[in-house]
């Protein structure tokens, strides 16, 4: 290949490498910066909001039950020719008949008592509404607890990165020393092999975290809805915030107000409770008022048919009761009590469980506390012993195996510090997902 075309093929990759880095967007994105983008954004969320709107749409609809019945007809006909017979079919003989009919009616019925039906109806679409409300709110939390997750693990990533970096340098520097040292004599390169080997690791290491960076930010994206090429960058001010360190107690007390699930099971109680009344209901009579208004032509009841309209009007009350509900309806009625009994025991169940959830839950929370306040004390000790190994490896006063158990070590507890803080984070988010006020 020619000088020229090298040449060219350089410039074409530079200049895709220069597009890459200007493409790419960086965005300095906080916790409830990110909270707001998912209530815009996510489709799950949307979802959700537009099951809300059905359910108000249906509570409407039984709602305007309790409005009358009214139904109108119109029609025109054509009439043909009567025929009269004697009883033996003898005698037979035309009737001529006006030939063009009409029929109008206008009829009106008010429901006055339906054994609590349409009430019935209209409660369970209001606690429905209310259900679909609380979807939405526990979809919102899930979104939101999924999203804190990537967040963390994106800022967890991206401070393991800043470790590895530092550990890197500070591995060349001690490289550098060493090759110092082997030029006065002082050192074999057996050692300095050792060294670039650790190096080389760190560097492997340095390359997965990106790589997983890459993948977070990707999911982070995707979830949000950003541009392709926005690169998130966490909130650095984020490990600094305030955590309200409550007792369990009120932890409890939190998750029986808030918990969405606690609220979903009960109105799901409510709602079997409301089913039993609306099967009982079909054991009651129905009760409405009723009105018509009928105008027909031509009268044909009489013989000879009458060539005239014939209005007539009736107002009353109309009174149905269906028999057969007495032997058909008890099976019905027996099946919704059993789905009342077993709504209260879902109710007591996700009791159970949501308290189980928030007790572990909280004793991970103090746990993190305690890991975090190790961790510190580990990174410091590490630093330590890293400082007092350096110094006297410099002094010869110690063996190159010793150099890397202490690097390795403060690079262990370094990182180990990062994780304490950041799983202390998620742990305090969790437990405000527990409690559904995320």
């Amino acid at each position: 290949m020619s000088n020229k075309t090298w040449l060219i093929a350089f410039a074409i990759m530079l200049c895709d490498l220069t597009a890459h880095a200007q493409t790419e967007v960086q965005r300095a994105l906080g916790i409830e910066e990110m909270f707001r983008l998912a209530d815009e954004n996510s489709i799950s969320i949307q979802s959700y909001r537009t099951g809300q709107e059905a359910a108000d749409q249906a509570l409407k609809a039984a709602k305007a039950q309790r409005l009358p019945d009214v139904s109108t007809s119109l029609s025109f006909s054509y009439l043909g020719d009567g025929r009269l017979w004697d009883r033996d079919f003898s005698n037979a003989t035309n009737i001529p008949m006006p030939h063009y009919g009409n029929n109008f009616a206008l009829e009106a019925q008010q429901v006055i008592y339906a054994g609590g039906a349409i009430n019935s109806g209209i409660a369970i679409a209001e606690l429905q509404q209310q259900i679909a409300r609380l979807d939405l709110h526990k979809n919102r939390q899930e979104i939101r607890f999924l999203l804190t997750g990537y967040y963390l693990n994106l800022y967890k990533l991206t401070n393991q990165e800043q470790v590895i970096k530092k550990n890197l340098e500070l591995t060349e520097q001690v490289i550098l020393n060493m090759e110092a040292r082997e030029r006065e004599g002082t050192v074999l390169k057996n050692d300095i092999t050792r060294y670039e080997l650790q190096r080389e690791t760190l560097k492997l290491q340095l390359a997965q975290v990106q790589d997983a960076c890459k993948i977070m930010n990707h999911q982070l994206v995707t979830t949000l809805h950003l541009p392709e090429d926005t690169r998130i960058i966490p909130d650095t001010t984020l490990l600094n915030q305030d955590i309200s360190v409550l007792t369990e107690n009120d932890w409890q007390q939190m998750a029986e107000q808030n918990n969405a699930n606690l609220q979903l099971a009960e109105l799901g109680t409510r709602i079997s409770q409301q089913q039993v009344k609306l099967e009982r209901s079909e054991r009651l009579p129905k009760i409405a008022l009723v009105a018509a208004e009928h105008l027909d032509g031509p009268i044909t009841i009489e013989v000879p048919v009458l060539d005239n309209n014939f209005n007539y009007w009736y107002v009353g009350i109309g009174i149905k009761y269906n028999i057969s509900s007495l032997f058909k309806n008890n099976k019905k009625l027996k099946h919704a009590k059993l789905n009342a009994r077993r709504s209260q025991e879902q109710h007591e169940l996700a009791q159970e469980q949501t308290e189980n959830a928030v007790q572990a839950g909280y004793v991970n929370f103090l746990t993190s506390f305690t890991d975090l306040r190790t961790q510190e004390k580990s990174v410091e000790l590490a630093d330590e012993n890293y400082a007092v190994t350096s110094n006297r490896y410099q002094n010869d006063l110690a063996l190159l195996t010793d150099m890397l158990d202490a690097s390795n070590m403060k690079l262990t507890a370094d990182l180990g510090l990062v994780n304490a803080r950041i799983n202390l984070l998620y742990n305090y988010y969790k437990m405000k997902y527990l409690t559904h006020t995320l």
